[in-house]
């Protein structure tokens, strides 16, 4: 399946309902997308949890000017800046948006309850302090989009070679998903971003798709150890650049400004 953190739907959502680019009601419906419910808990001046409409209202009043992606991964803070302890929920969530503007960072917890075919999943987003430095390893536009074109040639090298390539209804399936998707064009960012971040999203969730492929389907023809450990190290380096190249995608509204400036 393509890869669309929570926190990249908030970002990229929250900034065009910043910019004034689009109504409350459409951020925050698609910020939800398929969830249920989402919820802010911890925010400055409320008790207790609230709703998103309210909690992006209140980040607005608190001086956040624009919202930014972290999609840390264990020795790779990527797009955090501190302290250790939202570090550490952002690295266990494995995503987070840091607020621009205030000293405010926000991680999700999901929860899903029900059979296979009718889950409820709801979302609280846990505001925490965060330190106001900048954001650990981000590339630019682009840089990420060399990075992903040379990533993607030689992971598609290396993993031809090893016999891994997606194939089966599974891979047709997700191949088709992202088809879709891409025919989608600026619809899979929000109104405002550059069509660079467009383009360089699509790409990484390309990757993305690729490396996830190789792995679902097993071992492939990498059936001696020593090419199994060629094939995750083929796809190590990869996973790396499509996480920074996503992350540069979701951050160039408030990098570049803010969303349509």
């Amino acid at each position: 399946m393509l890869f669309e953190p929570r926190s990249g739907r908030l970002a990229a959502w929250g900034n065009a309902l910043l910019a004034g680019l689009v109504s409350p009601d459409e951020a925050v419906s698609s910020i939800v997308g398929e969830d249920a419910l989402h919820r802010v808990e911890g925010l400055p001046g409320e008790a207790g949890p609230v709703g998103l409409t309210l909690a992006l209202g209140r980040l607005r009043a608190l001086g956040v000017s624009g919202l930014r992606v972290a999609l840390p991964a264990p020795g790779h803070p990527l797009g955090l800046s501190g302290p250790a302890e939202f570090n550490a929920r952002a690295l266990e969530a494995e995503e987070a948006v840091v607020c621009a503007g205030a000293a405010l960072g926000l991680v999700p917890e999901v929860t899903e309850v029900g059979p296979a075919g009718d889950v409820h999943v709801t979302v609280t987003w846990h505001c925490l302090p965060v330190r106001e430095a900048p954001p650990a390893d981000v590339p630019s536009l682009g840089e990420a989009e060399r990075e992903l074109a040379e990533a993607l040639r030689d992971a598609t090298a290396a993993l031809t070679r090893l016999d891994v390539a997606g194939s089966g209804p599974v891979a047709e399936a997700a191949l088709s998903a992202y088809r879709a998707r891409a025919t989608a064009g600026r619809d899979a960012l929000a109104p405002g971003y550059p069509a660079r971040a467009v383009r360089v999203l699509a790409l990484a969730q390309r990757v993305d798709l690729m490396v996830s492929l190789a792995y679902e389907n097993g071992h492939g023809g990498a059936v001696s150890s020593s090419e199994m450990a060629a094939r995750a190290e083929a796809l190590r380096p990869v996973e790396r650049v499509a996480r920074r190249a996503l992350v540069a995608a979701y951050n160039s509204a408030v990098e570049a400004g803010g969303v349509g400036r």
